[in-house]
């Protein structure tokens, strides 16, 4: 990812400043903590770049949450950020920087919420990829996903929302492919077919291109399109819907 570089670099933390910032500066070996302006008046680069290190931030505090680092969730998170192998190493000082930080993962998680208040898509897309980071090795465990909904509820998202996301990444096939769907059992035809074609709306790989997001997370868009398919196909078989 071209923003890795530009990151370590230090010019990103003084553009963002807060939480974030200050994260940078601590990895570089200088302070950060001031602000340019509002998060709301940041521009799509600086918004983008803080995304970037809101995913390194949050990802650090998931593992400190459970107590470990496996190989499958290192290997997510590199598949997520497609680090270069001449920026491990930076990555890695922002990783343990953020791991280390006694003050928690809240602040992390706020500054971004408030960055992207307006653009509830890119919250959910950042939770999808700490979802994928999460069950890498094949389990959630209950630290992660306790440490998931404290993130989902900062980003603003209700307890139904989060079931919903968390129910997407379990699979149509391993998982209520209504609870996919966010929607009940006993919900009639349309409602149902509508509650699928907003949801396609909102996750299409082409809104979060719109948005300026990395070609990795359109990659895991792609991917939970797929799993929002597959739950309304799965469906459609059960009550005969065309």
């Amino acid at each position: 990812m071209a923003l890795i570089g530009k990151i370590i670099g230090g010019a990103a933390g003084f553009a963002i400043g807060g939480p974030l910032g200050a994260l940078v500066g601590a990895a570089a070996g200088h302070a950060v903590d001031r602000l340019r302006g509002s998060d709301e008046d940041a521009s799509d680069k600086t918004r983008q770049t803080a995304f970037t290190i809101a995913v390194i931030a949050l990802s650090a505090k998931m593992a400190k949450a459970d107590g470990q680092v496996t190989p499958d969730e290192v290997e997510a998170f590199r598949q997520i950020l497609h680090v270069p192998e001449e920026e491990l190493k930076n990555v890695g000082r922002v990783f343990d920087v953020a791991r280390k930080d006694a003050r928690g993962f809240e602040p992390y998680a706020k500054q971004v919420a408030k960055m992207f208040v307006d653009r509830p898509a890119v919250l959910e897309e950042l939770l999808d990829a700490l979802f994928h980071i999460a069950k890498a090795d094949r389990i959630i465990h209950p630290q992660e996903e306790e440490f998931l909904q404290d993130v989902a509820t900062i980003f603003g998202f209700d307890e139904a929302k989060f079931e919903r996301i968390r129910a997407g990444h379990l699979g149509a096939d391993a998982s209520n492919p209504y609870a996919i769907l966010g929607i009940a059992h006993d919900a009639d035809d349309t409602a149902v077919r509508t509650a699928w074609r907003n949801l396609i709306k909102e996750n299409h790989p082409d809104k979060l291109i719109a948005e300026g997001l990395p070609q990795e997370f359109i990659d895991v868009a792609t991917a939970k399109m797929a799993t929002i398919n597959d739950a309304w196909t799965k469906i459609q078989k059960q009550r005969g819907l065309k």
